[in-house]
């Protein structure tokens, strides 16, 4: 089990916290804490708040990730998705949404927007080597196994 802390940022009391929808949920909503309806125009990229910060331990990361209802019904995703929250940060969550759908669509104050999925990061420390051990697939990359 890993605790982590959680502040609701003043202001947005009546802000739901992080919350799984079902219990075997990878991850916890986010609500909006937008102070009035934001309009996301088609093409249109914002930052959202949720009106809450975190500190977890240094062990683990947290990633932000799209509703697929809101991508799937409306075009409405996170651009630099996974985002991710280092262990050291303790300003307040947001996410960037994008609008890629053809209808303006507007966020309301509490409405989930997010979801945010907890990941353990293994500690890794480089080796330098004057060559690296060969593979089947070499250096192939992007496409090379064909469409």
């Amino acid at each position: 089990m890993h605790y982590v802390q959680i502040n609701r940022l003043s202001g947005n009391e009546d802000i739901k916290l992080p919350l799984k929808m079902s219990e075997l949920a990878a991850g916890f909503d986010l609500h909006a804490a937008v102070e009035e309806p934001v309009v996301l125009a088609p093409g249109e990229r914002k930052l959202i708040p949720t009106g809450f910060a975190i500190a977890m331990p240094g062990e683990l990361e947290a990633q932000i990730r799209p509703r697929s209802g809101l991508a799937f019904k409306h075009g409405i995703t996170c651009l630099n998705s996974p985002g991710t929250i280092d262990a050291d940060y303790r300003g307040e969550i947001k996410v960037l949404l994008i609008n890629l759908g053809q209808e303006p669509f507007t966020i309301e104050r509490n409405e989930r927007i997010a979801q945010m999925v907890f990941q353990t990061v293994p500690k890794v420390e480089f080796v330098q080597v004057e060559e690296l051990s060969d593979t089947v697939r070499g250096a192939g990359g992007f496409g090379h196994t064909g469409r």
